[in-house]
């Protein structure tokens, strides 16, 4: 009796260790297989992290780039411009400077454009001119270009006009600009594509 009480207990017993421990390899499998999912879940989160940053970092690059490109092309234009405008002023600021305070040759321009205001039938005009040429040209406008023209003309002399002067009729609203500003544009405006093409092909 003795010895069947321990077979039965020894039975007991081998087969509970035999249940634990399959039960126990089954956990430990178990185990193993979340552990390898959770670092591959790990790696692929880490693997997409690095991915982003290295495309948040070409993105990057990429930008820093066009913004270094178009503020150099910016910057090469905007010298070139430079260049042009101090070229062309100084071959044309010089030579109109001394061609609108000449008396001759604004006297000649005036006749010009007075002639062109009377070309139909007369006109009261109104000249503004430089205080420089006052003493050249006062009695030229109110005299002989009045008689030239057949009408009233009317000198004001100011030394805000530099050189050149404005005209217009006496009545009208408007006036026309032939000082050495407005030349000095208008002859920029032509001399500069043939600047740049000599200045950078």
């Amino acid at each position: 009796m003795q010895n069947k009480l321990q077979e039965l207990t020894d039975k007991l017993y081998a087969e509970g260790l035999s249940k634990g421990k399959q039960e126990g390899e089954e956990l430990l499998a178990k185990a193993k297989v979340q552990a390898e999912e959770i670092v591959a879940k790990a790696h692929a989160e880490a693997a997409a992290i690095v991915s982003a940053a290295q495309k948040d970092a070409e993105d990057l690059r990429t930008k820093v780039q066009s913004d270094l490109k178009m503020a150099a092309s910016q910057c090469v234009a905007a010298t070139k411009n430079d260049i042009e405008t101090l070229v062309v002023t100084k071959m044309t600021e010089a030579e109109v400077k001394n061609a609108l305070t000449s008396a001759a040759f604004v006297k000649e321009v005036i006749l010009a454009v007075a002639k062109g205001f009377n070309a139909e039938e007369p006109v009261d005009l109104e000249v503004v001119l430089p205080e420089s040429l006052k003493n050249d040209l006062e009695g030229f406008v109110t005299a002989e270009l009045g008689k030239t023209l057949k009408c009233e003309v009317s000198a004001s002399f100011s030394k805000k006009v530099a050189g050149g002067f404005t005209i217009g009729p006496k009545d009208g609203g408007y006036f026309i600009s032939f000082t050495d500003e407005t030349f000095n544009a208008l002859i920029s405006e032509y001399l500069r594509p043939a600047t740049k093409k000599i200045l950078f092909g």
